[in-house]
C-alpha cells in the first residue's frame, strides 16, 4: 500500500480551516472551489464529490473529531475505484494564527499515488489562496 503525504502552511486561525473541512457536505466545495464542482450527502454518512475534469468519488465518513480537528473518510467508489483507501485530514496550530493542514491518503493500488498526489496538491494550493483571501479565515 503506497501513501500520499501532504502538508501545508495556511495563514488563517485553525478554528476557520476545521470549520471548511468538517463540513463534510459542503466542505470540498468550500476548500477547492471550481476544482471541486459539487459535493452532496448521497447517505447519512457518504458523500458524493464532483471534481471539474469529471472525476466522481464516493467517500464515505469514518471518523470527525472536533477536539483534534481531524477528519477521516475513505474512497468506496466514483469513477475512481481503488482496492483501499483511507485519507485523514488534520487541521493543527501552527504559530500565532495559522493553521498546519495535514492530509494522508493511504491508498491501493498504489499507482492511484500519482493522480491522487495531484490533485490533492492542487487542491490545498487552491484551499489556502481561498482561506487567505476569505473574511473567514480571521477565526
Amino acid at each position: 500500500m503506497a501513501s500520499v503525504h501532504k502538508e501545508i502552511i495556511i495563514d488563517a486561525d485553525p478554528a476557520a480551516v476545521w470549520a471548511i473541512i468538517s463540513d463534510f457536505t459542503d466542505g470540498p466545495v468550500r476548500m477547492a472551489p471550481g476544482f471541486v464542482t459539487d459535493s452532496r450527502l448521497d447517505e447519512p454518512d457518504v458523500r458524493v464529490v464532483t471534481f471539474a475534469d469529471g472525476t466522481v468519488v464516493r467517500e464515505r465518513l469514518i471518523a470527525l473529531d472536533d477536539e483534534l480537528r481531524r477528519l477521516v473518510f475513505s474512497v468506496i467508489g466514483g469513477t475512481m475505484q481503488p482496492e483501499h483507501d483511507n485519507a485523514s485530514m488534520q487541521v493543527i496550530p501552527h504559530g500565532d494564527g495559522r493553521s498546519r493542514f495535514v492530509w494522508i491518503h493511504d491508498v491501493q493500488p498504489d499507482d492511484l499515488t500519482i493522480p491522487m498526489g495531484a490533485g490533492m496538491g492542487h487542491g490545498l494550493n487552491i484551499f489556502k489562496q481561498t482561506v487567505e483571501s476569505s473574511s473567514e479565515h480571521l477565526g
